[in-house]
């Protein structure tokens, strides 16, 4: 099953120096999301086994947080960025459409440095954004080791949402320096980092006045993915089912060849639509109209094209598919969780999950899959036994979806395949 390869809300900004930067440099930590703090990683004690992987996000989603960044041409209005007097013209040619150079106003945010609660190797980005027609976003990164050396700006991509016609939204490659590079999505370090900046680039067609809106802006960070994990103790979410639609995503195999041919390659598209059918979100009929009445559940040809990443060739785009769900007005991001009592807090709270995994043959019982390389489903609750409950659109129907893994087996194959990365939707 073909995703890519294996590689919460308001923060508060509190300002803290520290000695590796030199007593004038300020380092900023946005407050993590209460319902998953940072884990680290430590040995099994007693009956409980701890959280294998060291992970950590923050976020800032709020006039206070984002006036604690340098901005360039961007102004803070109820909680988001936007355009005001740009602060440049740049030049943009789209290599997957017409590849016409077109001239783009741009202001631009950027972060305070963000200490993570731990030293970590990789980091995924995500942000919440509307990009009405004519304007796109660009996301950057980069990072510093504990040893001190600071990283180039890695671009996490370009992000246009929503609308048709727009610009192709892209990954941009490996960027590779002597500090990181970018797996896709993943920006992963060559030795321990601590501390990072993102940074957000706003664009419009010159000439015009729309302007993205950019409500949050967030990274999560981990250790590396372990070579293998203990089994966790059930949590608070045992015997908590929530209702979530279930669609399958073989029954589109075939669809639209230009956006993955659907079938096996749209597991993540499915499971985010089945997600964002929980609250009764999602496009609506006009904004599905291009799909053909003959396809069944077609708002996830819809996800599948609004997700696709050109340069990749895929939909499986962590941060692109976190931010389609954020254009639904729904706070949508990425998160990595070091346990499957991580993902119970979330569960217990009525939050689904999607998370990513792979597995060899014999090592996911009552899989509709034999074995994966990476795939895509929805943690939907646990049985009173502690088992999760998936949507897993790997089923050949929708009826077939639901399925019940043994919680160790489950653990495994995403903590070792994604170091527990999850897409997080809610309201």
């Amino acid at each position: 099953m073909r995703h890519m390869r294996l590689s919460l809300s308001a923060a508060v900004t509190v300002a803290v120096t520290v000695s590796l930067l030199g007593p004038s440099t300020p380092v900023f930590a946005a407050t993590p999301d209460p319902a998953t703090p940072p884990e680290r990683a430590a040995t099994t004690s007693g009956t409980e086994a701890r959280a294998a992987v060291a992970t950590d996000l923050r976020r800032f989603v709020s006039s206070k947080a984002f006036r604690s960044g340098n901005r360039q041409g961007v102004r803070i209005d109820n909680g988001s960025l936007r355009i005001a007097k740009p602060a440049g013209v740049r030049r943009y040619a789209d290599p997957y459409d017409d590849n016409k150079t077109r001239r783009y106003a741009y202001g631009s945010w950027t972060s305070p440095w963000t200490a993570a609660d731990h030293s970590f190797r990789e980091l995924v980005p995500s942000w919440s954004a509307k990009t009405p027609l004519g304007t796109f976003l660009e996301v950057q990164v980069r990072v510093r080791t504990t040893a001190g050396r600071t990283g180039s700006w890695d671009s996490a991509g370009i992000w246009a949402g929503g609308k048709l016609g727009g610009i192709n939204r892209t990954s941009l490659g490996d960027q590779t320096d002597d500090v990181a590079s970018v797996l896709t999505d993943t920006v992963r370090t060559t030795s321990n980092a601590r501390r990072w900046q993102i940074r957000a680039t706003l664009h419009r067609r010159t000439g015009t006045s729309r302007t993205p809106v950019v409500a949050a802006m967030s990274a999560t960070t981990s250790t590396l993915a372990p070579s293998s994990v203990s089994t966790s103790q059930p949590g608070v979410a045992r015997g908590t089912s929530i209702r979530v639609p279930r669609y399958s995503q073989m029954i589109h195999q075939g669809h639209y060849p230009q956006w993955d041919n659907g079938g096996e390659a749209w597991c993540s598209p499915t499971s985010m639509a089945m997600v964002l059918g929980r609250y009764k979100s999602g496009p609506t009929r006009k904004q599905y109209s291009w799909v053909p009445s003959g396809h069944v559940n077609p708002w996830v040809d819809h996800a599948a094209r609004m997700t696709y990443d050109y340069r990749y060739s895929g939909a499986g785009n962590w941060p692109f598919s976190a931010a389609y769900a954020s254009t639904f007005g729904l706070d949508a991001f990425v998160a990595r969780l070091g346990s499957m009592r991580a993902a119970e807090r979330y569960v217990a709270k009525g939050i689904p999950l999607v998370l990513s995994i792979s597995f060899d043959a014999g090592e996911l019982d009552n899989s509709p899959l034999t074995s994966s390389r990476g795939h895509i489903l929805v943690l939907r609750g646990f049985t009173k036994k502690g088992n999760p409950i998936v949507n897993d659109p790997a089923a050949r129907s929708n009826k077939g979806v639901r399925r019940v893994y043994k919680r160790g087996q489950l653990e495994r194959a995403w903590l070792t395949a994604s170091a527990g990365t999850a897409y997080v939707v809610r309201r």
